[in-house]
């Protein structure tokens, strides 16, 4: 209920390790977030210290990690924060993982194909059908194949409206 919950912006600094334990798929990888400021001397923007967290994935959630991510991805994780310190050899060490709840790459910086994964828990229903995309373009209170949309005679095949140009 009192849990630290982040939501970081980085990049994916090692490739991702799955492991298929007793309790369900689990991933891992390691996250880069460095800040970055405006140099008003330099007149530009600077790389500020860099940040690294061990971002753990599981169940559904690990196993689309794998299929998706690689070094190098700009990615957004938001997750719970753990950290856990120990002392080896003498000396005190200390570790930032995220128990992710999401992950998706980062659209400022680059493009993404999303593909809805197969449920691979027992007893789930089949996915839906796919939907054809909705007709964004349609004014409010009408919806895209009503019969006013639809040439004369035509019962089976709505006009498909076009998008205007904006300039």
């Amino acid at each position: 209920m009192n849990e630290t919950m982040v939501c970081t912006v980085g990049n994916v600094a090692t490739q991702p390790v799955y492991r298929e334990p007793a309790s369900g798929g689990s991933a891992r990888f390691r996250l880069a977030v460095t800040s970055r400021y405006w140099d008003r001397e330099k007149g530009t923007w600077t790389d500020g210290h860099t940040n690294f967290f061990t971002v753990w994935a599981n169940r559904q959630l690990a196993s689309n990690t794998m299929a998706s991510l690689n070094v190098g991805d700009p990615v957004i994780v938001q997750g719970r924060l753990k950290v856990r310190s120990e002392t080896r050899d003498g000396s005190n060490r200390t570790w930032a993982d995220i128990d992710a709840l999401a992950i998706g790459h980062d659209l400022a910086r680059g493009t993404s194909a999303f593909r809805r994964s197969a449920r691979t828990e027992p007893g789930t229903a089949a996915p839906p059908a796919p939907q054809p995309e909705p007709a964004w373009e349609t004014p409010a209170g009408t919806s895209a194949g009503t019969p006013a949309e639809m040439p004369a005679g035509d019962t089976k095949s709505p006009q498909r409206r076009e998008p205007a140009a904006v300039t």
